[in-house]
């Protein structure tokens, strides 16, 4: 119960500060920057007890590269689904008379951006934080923020940066996504984390 509670608040907060940042902030350079720190202190906050995934797309390349376990996966993903709600709803709360202003998205190029810095994140996550020559480092969150906050100026204005579902589920709650757009983030996000789960395995064949 420990590991999902640590997912929960993790992914509560990383969702909060996207919403927070964009809608009363009003996004700009600090954005991309607030977003890649919370995710930084969250992964070092609660990486020793849950992994500090904070998200169903590197819950799947974990889980494929075999340093999650079975019984997690539906678990873990419940808990940051539920953690994108209930962040959504406090922002809504929050906000007062700031407004959302949802991101038109042109669906083919969003989805390569989603899938590409998914894949970027997840490819760093297994590298960083599972990685057998890695073990014990000290770096770890502050490289997985660091992707984030990287691919967040990159294509933040093409797809809205995501590279999470349940920060996704979490936007399109927020009215910074349309709901119909939500298909561009599942189909990217799982797939990226699938492909990096893949390329880890094949570039790493000795590392259990």
């Amino acid at each position: 119960m420990n590991k999902y509670i640590t997912e929960f608040i993790g992914t509560f907060f990383l969702v909060l500060t996207i919403g927070c940042s964009v809608v009363i902030g009003g996004a700009g350079v600090i954005a991309p920057l607030a977003i890649g720190s919370i995710l930084m202190v969250m992964i070092y906050a609660g990486g020793h007890i849950s992994g500090g995934h904070y998200n169903p797309a590197v819950t799947l390349g974990v889980w494929l590269r075999g340093r999650c376990a079975s019984k997690d996966v539906i678990p873990y993903w419940v808990a940051q689904w539920l953690a994108a709600l209930a962040a959504a709803l406090v922002l809504n709360y929050l906000k007062g008379d700031a407004q959302a202003k949802p991101a038109v998205l042109r669906p083919g190029p969003a989805l390569v951006a989603e899938f590409l810095f998914t894949f970027a994140l997840v490819y760093v996550v297994l590298n960083s934080a599972t990685a057998k020559a890695n073990s014990g480092n000290s770096f770890y969150g502050l490289a997985i923020g660091f992707t984030v906050m990287s691919g967040a100026f990159a294509v933040g204005s093409i797809s809205s940066a995501a590279f999470n579902p349940a920060v996704a589920v979490g936007i399109s709650t927020m009215g910074l996504s349309a709901w119909s757009n939500i298909w561009i983030y599942l189909i990217g996000n799982f797939g990226g984390g699938l492909a990096a789960g893949l390329v880890f395995k094949f570039l790493n064949p000795t590392d259990p």
